[in-house]
């Protein structure tokens, strides 16, 4: 199959380039409309026991309260000219056609809707997300006497999504500049350094067309672009990094132009194949996880992938085809005429671990133990308000409703039947509802009750009763988001139901306790997926059992530091005054992708370092050669493409949004680990340790190996 790939650069270079122009152009018209088809959130479990009662209460009872404006007035609330202001703006809210539930404090002069200085009152609704942007833009803001400002669910994810956005465009600005600098410099010739940056272009823009039909199709996040984006251009990078390489080294080794591209796309070739598989593989246990968030990222993650490395196998040699020595083209006036194709210093850096493998790999090994002993106090969250900065408006209105209102309900736990309930058993219900611990109250269609007693004399709030359903808010005294609160979600569903009906709990705890469940329940599954599906794919690539355990233990070991200095970072609040983020549990979703895309793109390093090795060892090199002179030979590519690709990570650093910025900074210093620390330390000092048992496989399975692998040829 290579030879035939190389076959048709050589002989049809220019239609393959035509047609890759031609595709490239199809793809984009296509993509431009992707933005149009993604959405925000999806990191809720759509199965789960609080989406269903989140999706009841839009059903049946106008929905959740998502939407809170926050209403300063000149001369105060009560204030004639406030007041006529204010009654006009609930009004309008009442007819707008996609927001429900309006509760303002100047229709029902309820003291909870003013704050305690009586200098502000709240305005509350339930507001559709797709109308979110244009009711923010009418309903905020200064009018008249009104100063007005937006909080609750749909501004919340309005602001993230519109800061992602910003973040992304900022990011792009600075990394890709940067890469094409470094490039340059890596390559010391301009044509070569734009080989790589034109397969990224192709992926990233392949990939935005794939959203775009996957949007029309199913939920898709629109957060899955900026992976599309930084693994389209890193993976790009990676690849076409390895074949300019490998045939400007053919070139300088006397090679002509077809000999050289044979070998390259023989060599380069399989490894790039090998390297996809193994990426893909990683990214593929996403889609076992129910939100589709996460699922999301596997679409962009797969998709790009493999159309960068179709793009790599396909174009870049009939680039190369076409240049020839020409790729050495716009050589920078110090790099030499011949590019040079090993490392000496990651030669001698070999030869040093291979001496005395266990005094230069204890220490390595002591180091990334100490990085990720946070790991032993991590605590996991969703996404708040505080994933942005402080000076994001709706964090503010968060932030004043909590501090400054006497009954802020909003994360109060929402309970939900799913049939009728007769008066008698939900006075029950919501007299036990009310004896849990950390239960302050419990509205319901029957009253109120507080500590398992009729708190207030009446009828209760008909709003909240339904002839085929009821819904009891239980008001807590617990913090939101505690493991406190979590005990509470769990004690009110351990709660008997009214007889004959099925009970949902659902609001704020709810949906992180199902969340961490959710996730938590699956992981097991998804990392043995990428465990033994990684192993089936390096025993196909190498031949043996030994090399894929000791990868498999070398990553697990540097993505735990990783992951480590993550926790200890944007959780224990290092670094927070400097990268301007407030601490917090790590978000489980966002935790679980850096992991899958940290492991993915280790495993890519793996294998050029080790396809590399392979090939010398084959070739009759003892080991300690073989591991030295692979190393010198790849030291400065994988070092090179793991920094360019950092570079892309490390950009989201520079965002507002604490998820974005921990996802990035956790990718770029899993890259760099791997590429410096493993593959330049403890990679040579295990094979050395190893010794002849380093390729070990049984004879059964070297014949399966010699059948089924893919061979150079």
């Amino acid at each position: 199959m290579l030879d035939r790939i190389s076959r048709l650069a050589l002989h049809h270079a220019r239609l393959v380039l035509a047609l890759t122009a031609v595709a490239v152009l199809a793809m984009a018209i296509v993509g431009v409309g992707a933005f149009g088809k993604l959405q925000g959130g999806g990191i809720d479990d759509p199965g789960a026991p609080s989406t269903r009662a989140q999706t009841l209460i839009e059903e049946k009872f106008g929905g959740e309260t998502n939407l809170v404006l926050l209403v300063r007035a000149d001369g105060g609330p009560d204030s004639p000219q406030a007041r006529r202001a204010a009654q006009a703006l609930t009004e309008d809210l009442k007819g707008e056609p996609t927001v429900t539930n309006v509760v303002s404090y100047w229709d029902t002069g309820a003291t909870a809707l003013k704050s305690h200085d009586g200098t502000r009152a709240l305005v509350l609704a339930h507001a559709s997300d797709d109308a979110a942007e244009a009711l923010l833009d009418r309903y905020t803001g200064d009018q008249g006497p009104l100063h007005i400002a937006a909080g609750g669910g749909v501004a919340l994810n309005e602001e993230v999504t519109a800061q992602v956005t910003k973040d992304l465009a900022l990011a792009e600005a600075i990394a890709i500049p940067i890469t094409l600098v470094l490039l340059v410099l890596v390559f010391g010739s301009v044509v070569s350094a734009l080989l790589p940056l034109v397969i990224g272009l192709i992926a990233i823009v392949g990939t935005f067309a794939e959203l775009f039909v996957l949007g029309s199709l199913t939920d898709v996040s629109v957060f899955s672009i900026n992976l599309a984006t930084a693994l389209g251009l890193g993976l790009g990078i990676d690849y076409a990094l390895l074949l300019v390489s490998r045939f400007r080294e053919e070139l300088a080794a006397g090679a002509d132009v077809p000999q050289a591209l044979g070998n390259t796309v023989r060599t380069a070739g399989r490894t790039i194949a090998f390297s996809a598989a193994t990426v893909a593989v990683a990214l593929s246990a996403l889609l076992l996880f129910p939100p589709f968030f996460l699922r999301s990222f596997a679409y962009a993650g797969i998709g790009v992938v493999i159309i960068a490395a179709l793009a790599a196998l396909l174009v870049v040699p009939a680039l190369l085809a076409v240049l020839g020595p020409r790729v050495n083209a716009g050589r920078l006036p110090w790099a030499s005429a011949a590019p040079r194709t090993e490392s000496p210093l990651w030669g001698r850096v070999a030869r040093a671990v291979m001496r005395r493998p266990l005094l230069t790999a204890a220490p390595v090994v002591a180091l990334l133990l100490v990085a990720a002993s946070p790991l032993l106090g991590v605590t996991f969250g969703t996404p708040d308000q505080r994933v942005l900065p402080e000076s994001a408006a709706s964090r503010q209105v968060s932030d004043t409703v909590r501090e400054d209102f006497p009954g802020d309900d909003a994360n109060a736990v929402q309970v939900i039947t799913t049939g009728p309930v007769a008066e008698r058993p939900l006075d029950d219900y919501a007299r036990a509802l009310s004896r849990v611990p950390g239960v302050r109250r419990v509205d319901s269609s029957a009253g109120t009750y507080v500590a398992g007693r009729e708190g207030r004399p009446g009828p209760g709030n008909a709003t909240l009763g339904r002839p085929d359903a009821q819904r009891l808010t239980a008001v807590t005294s617990v913090p939101p988001r505690s493991d406190a609160a979590q005990d509470l979600v769990r004690a009110v569903r351990a709660v008997g139901p009214p007889p004959g009906t099925e009970v949902l709990v659902g609001g704020t705890d709810a949906e992180l306790v199902d969340s961490k469940h959710s996730i938590g329940s699956r992981l097991p599954a998804a990392a043995t997926l990428i465990a033994l599906t990684t192993f089936v794919l390096l025993f196909l690539f190498t031949g043996s059992l030994t090399q894929p355990l000791r990868a498999l233990l070398l990553n697990a070991l540097s993505l735990a530091a990783s992951v480590g200095v993550m926790v200890w970072i944007f959780q224990d609040g290092h670094l927070a005054a400097f990268l301007g983020f407030t601490p917090q549990p790590m978000d489980t979703s966002m935790t679980v992708l850096l992991f899958c895309v940290a492991f993915g793109l280790s495993m890519d390093y793996e294998v050029f370092l080790t396809s590399r090795i392979k090939e010398l060892h084959d070739g009759g090199s003892t080991p300690v050669e073989a591991v030295t002179v692979g190393l010198s030979r790849t030291g400065r590519i994988v070092t090179t493409a793991a920094g360019l690709l950092a570079v892309s990570f490390f950009a989201f650093g520079t965002g507002d949004v604490s998820f974005i910025q921990m996802f990035g900074l956790g990718s770029g210093l899993a890259i760099l680990l791997d590429a410096v620390v493993v593959r330049g330390v403890l990679v040579p000092a295990a094979m050395r340790l190893l010794g002849r048992h380093a390729w070990f496989a049984p004879r059964s399975l070297r014949r399966l190996h010699g059948k089924v692998a893919l061979s150079d040829g």
